[in-house]
């Protein structure tokens, strides 16, 4: 079994929501496993609030507005065809460092209450709507992209649903 690292930190204390660190970890693992992902690797998980992440998305998009989730992957891959650039990997740990993930928990409950449904079921979303991200996968431009990242995201969260 592959042994994936999933670091999460908070922008401040008192955000609430102490349950959202296992709930990401496992949505996270689910992602990587479901896509098939051997090569061990690693996962920066930033958890803020809708001020913190408004900043970066202004920062690092240019966009004036809070939304409810970031990616910023280390690499550029071609989603489904998972391959390790090589020599990537961390000489001290052997693990790939995929990227870095920023997801505002504030809208995230503002979301599951939108949708109806849990604030793990939409943080495990998030997650996993992140991690295909990182493993590149996009919707921005072809209906094609956005049609397959949208079924990989239903078969995760199927497998997370299933392993409960």
């Amino acid at each position: 079994m592959t042994k994936h690292k999933i670091y999460i930190s908070r922008s401040r204390g008192g955000l609430g929501f102490s349950d959202a660190f296992l709930s990401v970890k496992r949505a996270a693992a689910a992602a990587l496993r479901v896509q098939g992902v051997e090569t061990e690797c690693e996962i920066s998980v930033l958890l803020t609030d809708n001020d913190g992440i408004w900043e970066l998305n202004r920062d690092f998009r240019g966009v004036d507005a809070p939304t409810d989730v970031l990616s910023f992957p280390a690499f550029d891959l071609i989603a489904g065809e998972f391959e390790a650039p090589e020599n990537a990997a961390d000489p001290e740990t052997g693990r790939l460092c995929l990227g870095d993930m920023a997801l505002s928990l504030e809208r995230c409950a503002e979301q599951a209450e939108e949708y109806g449904h849990s604030f793990e079921r939409e943080i495990m979303y998030l997650t996993t709507h992140s991690v295909l991200h990182l493993l590149g996968y996009d919707h921005m431009d072809e209906a094609e992209e956005k049609r397959e990242m949208r079924l990989r995201e239903k078969i995760i969260m199927k497998a997370l649903e299933e392993a409960k």
